[in-house]
């Protein structure tokens, strides 16, 4: 089970999903599928209803103009009885027997009423139907229309009920007309009900709907593999489209799409290549840039060496001579001194970089506590921390924090961010110390540096990284740093597979997270402790460690800045 929000979701559904997402072609052919069903199921509702129509009114029409016929011809054989002198009985059996008999050979039933002057239902009065007919088959509302003499011929749709033989109740469709006829022996007006079943329309009506249905399934499975080959076409040269795409951010510059026909899919194809084309060449025109910029500054760092040398000698002897000197030139001497430091760090960062722009940076990875790692770099910067007036505390873990790691490199990283948060910090503040604190859990160690400092405008947490860059030109920096310290150290947690991140909020401080995999080589995909810092209640929430970002050892989400 895998978990789409709060909801878990099973595996299957979970690929099918994902299936649906990344498919154009399946999401068209559904689409389709489903709108012509659709139209289609519309159209055969229509199509039934207007068979349905057609044959209940032809039905109507013939049984009808039957009944009528009949009818006409009953009246007929009364009035031939009547001449003969027959009674009223007699005449009542020449009236309902040869109807009943024909509606045998026939296939329809006959209900006769008694009496109409007489107000008795067809329950009430006895009246003589065809065998096994149940009365409950004359719809009530058409026993009111006949109450009274000399009514118009009727009819409407109704459940013929017969009970068989083994006296099983069947129930079937049907129509019932009714009629009157007046027997001329006593003057009485009778109603005879034709009752005729509609078993060969609804045969009918079912053959043409498996009919329907049949065709409908042949036409939506025809639509789809029209479908489906009609998007092939346009969809198999996009998907070779995004699989170069994909060879080529992969470095694989020379991968070109096959041009086939003249069509708006080749002019694309072409166009496709030409883009790639510039871009290689624009690509190799960047590389050899790099290379030569990357060269440039080995060269430079190693060229200015020798002679940085020579200057640090001689600025090494005015500097021990400067109490011979006058106030003036000794203040040179001291300035001369400083500035050769600076230079001296600039220099040897100046060839880290070059070594992690040439790839030739490597780890010597040892199993280390952190906590020894920090204090030294707490005990080493506490002069300059001292000179600002600035409290830096390491809180004591719960229990060790061991890595794999290179010492030399997080003690660097340590620095820089002690450093840093010494630089930016109120001075002669107590109540506001730098914090430094680190945690770990099974699979990754952290260590946070956090200071009260000015902090960092919004926006800002995206660029501290960058080579050279300064939140505040205006500022001093009391550390003497060169504005690679922070470059350097990112590219030393990218080299061990971590992150380097950073938070802030102006005139609130700063603090930045460094997170390293327990054992080299293991991915990461959380922190054990927070960006922002547990005491920042308001503080906007940081992106989750489990995102996609976080899953690249050497990029992780960029709300703390890190690429």
């Amino acid at each position: 089970m895998a978990s789409f929000g709060r909801i878990a979701v099973p595996t299957g559904l979970r690929r099918a999903l994902t299936f649906w997402r990344r498919s154009i072609q399946a999401r068209v052919v559904v689409s389709t599928l489903v709108l012509s069903a659709i139209v289609i199921c519309a159209v055969g509702w229509f199509l039934l209803q207007q068979t349905r129509e057609g044959l209940l009114k032809h039905r109507v029409d013939v049984v009808v103009g039957e009944v009528e016929a009949e009818v006409a011809d009953t009246r007929d054989r009364l009035s031939a009885a009547s001449a003969t002198g027959a009674n009223a009985s007699e005449q009542r059996s020449d009236l309902i027997d040869p109807i009943i008999e024909a509606g045998d050979s026939r296939g329809y039933s006959v209900v006769l009423g008694g009496p109409e002057d007489n107000e008795t239902s067809l329950e009430d009065g006895g009246a003589h139907r065809t065998s096994g007919l149940e009365l409950v088959s004359v719809p009530e509302r058409l026993e009111e229309h006949f109450d009274g003499v000399n009514r118009s011929t009727a009819w409407t749709y109704t459940e013929i009920v017969r009970t068989t033989p083994d006296g099983e109740t069947v129930r079937e469709p049907g129509i019932v007309v009714g009629s009157q006829v007046k027997l001329p022996a006593d003057g009485q007006t009778y109603t005879i009900y034709f009752l005729f079943p509609l078993t060969e329309e609804e045969e009918t009506l079912s053959l043409v709907t498996q009919a329907l249905i049949t065709a409908n399934g042949l036409l939506l499975v025809l639509v789809a593999g029209i479908t489906w080959l009609v998007t092939r076409q346009v969809v198999t040269p996009v998907r070779m489209a995004r699989q170069v795409a994909e060879r080529l951010a992969a470095g694989r510059l020379q991968e070109r799409l096959r041009v086939t026909g003249e069509d708006d899919l080749a002019r694309l194809a072409m166009s496709f290549n030409q883009m790639a084309s510039n871009l290689q060449r624009q690509i190799r025109q960047l590389e050899e840039l790099s290379w030569v910029q990357r060269r440039f500054v080995s060269d430079v760092s190693h060229e200015l060496r020798t002679p940085l040398t020579t200057v640090r000698m001689a600025g090494d002897v005015l500097h021990d001579a400067r109490r011979d000197f006058d106030p003036v030139t000794a203040r040179a001497a001291e300035l001369l001194q400083v500035e050769l430091d600076r230079f001296e760090t600039l220099l040897v960062d100046l060839l880290e970089i070059s070594r992690f722009d040439a790839g030739a940076a490597v780890l010597d990875v040892e199993d280390i506590n952190l906590l020894d790692v920090a204090h030294r770099v707490v005990d080493s910067v506490r002069p300059l921390a001292d000179q600002r007036g600035v409290l830096v505390v390491v809180e004591q873990p719960d229990r060790p924090v061991r890595a794999q790691v290179d010492a030399r490199r997080v003690e660097r990283i340590l620095r820089n961010l002690v450093t840093n948060a010494i630089d930016h910090a109120f001075p002669d503040d107590p109540d506001r110390p730098i914090v430094v604190r680190m945690a770990a859990d099974e699979q990754a160690a952290a260590i946070t540096v956090r200071d009260r400092g000015v902090g960092l405008a919004p926006g800002e947490s995206a660029m501290v990284f960058n080579r050279f860059w300064r939140s505040d030109p205006a500022r001093a920096r009391s550390s003497g740093g060169t504005g690679l310290g922070l470059a350097i150290s990112l590219e030393d947690a990218h080299l061990h597979g971590g992150w380097l991140q950073a938070w802030g909020r102006p005139g609130d401080g700063a603090q930045f997270r460094l997170t390293l995999p327990r054992r080299a080589g293991m991915p990461l995909r959380r922190s054990p402790l927070p960006l922002a810092p547990i005491d920042e209640v308001a503080s906007e929430p940081e992106p989750p460690d489990d995102s996609p970002a976080a899953t690249d050892p050497g990029r992780e989400p960029s709300r703390g800045a890190t690429s």
